[in-house]
């Protein structure tokens, strides 16, 4: 085996791999976001405005600033799951995995014959890995989403999932599914112990099973405090959250608002 991943290559040493997020197709912005030194970039298929047709620029810059390019596919689906790899994607992201058999289904997705159903069909691995090898271009990580009621009641054996790099917790719609507000600010007192509880018990699992545990956080200081806290894949910014915020910032100081 002639490549490793870099993003598997800094789970495997015990390290953490500290993100950031792009929803929008403008590999500009992926570009400058990768360039800050992120050691992976997730580009989202799911909720963004990204699409596969616009997937590979975005995957390229990302590749091309330093970082490891990630994909959140929109569903656990072969099809997409098998084109984002090919477009260039070292790893994805799989929502809503509720059982271990659905995790099975997406670790095989990424996966070759015998062990997977991956159709061979590397457009861009055999160029980013400069390796016409099959072993090669399984070097991908599969991460799935814990983020419902079901899929917390199943995290142990979703944990358990040979091939499995990590569980990322998908906090917003995992406070929807028990029942909470997806904001922090609007939960109670109880109602934000009972969902920390539920993220911990995410994390513990992935502990148990000696995979990294990871969270969509979104800012720094809170992706410092997941990150102290034991979770080794963590979501740090967020490109449209960045581009509202300093926009704000700054027009409040240009009407002298500050």
């Amino acid at each position: 085996m002639s490549y490793r991943n870099p993003l598997l290559a800094r789970l495997a040493a015990g390290e953490a791999s500290i993100g950031s997020w792009v929803s929008t197709p403008d590999p500009v912005i992926a570009e400058i976001i990768a360039s800050c030194g992120f050691d992976h970039v997730i580009a989202d298929l799911q909720h963004g405005s990204l699409e596969l047709g616009n997937l590979v620029p975005v995957l390229a810059a990302i590749a091309g600033a330093g970082s490891t390019p990630i994909v959140r596919v929109p569903w656990n689906d072969p099809v997409v799951i098998g084109k984002a790899l090919d477009l260039g994607a070292l790893g994805v992201v799989v929502p809503m995995v509720e059982t271990g058999g659905e995790a099975v289904a997406a670790v095989a997705a990424c996966r070759y014959p015998p062990s997977g159903t991956r159709s061979i069909g590397p457009l861009r691995p055999n160029l980013i890995m400069r390796s016409a090898e099959p072993a090669d271009w399984e070097q991908v990580a599969c991460i799935v989403m814990v983020e419902t009621a079901k899929g917390l009641a199943n995290v142990d054996a979703i944990a358990a999932t040979p091939g499995i790099a990590g569980v990322y917790v998908g906090p917003g719609d995992l406070a929807v599914s028990l029942g909470l507000s997806p904001y922090r600010d609007q939960r109670s007192v109880d109602d934000e112990k009972a969902h920390a509880t539920a993220v911990e018990s995410i994390r513990l699992a992935c502990a148990a099973h000696g995979i990294a545990a990871g969270i969509y956080v979104g800012e720094g200081e809170a992706a410092r405090r997941y990150l102290d806290a034991g979770f080794r894949i963590v979501t740090a910014s967020i490109d449209y959250s960045l581009i509202e915020a300093g926009s704000q910032r700054d027009l409040a100081a240009a009407r002298g608002m500050t």
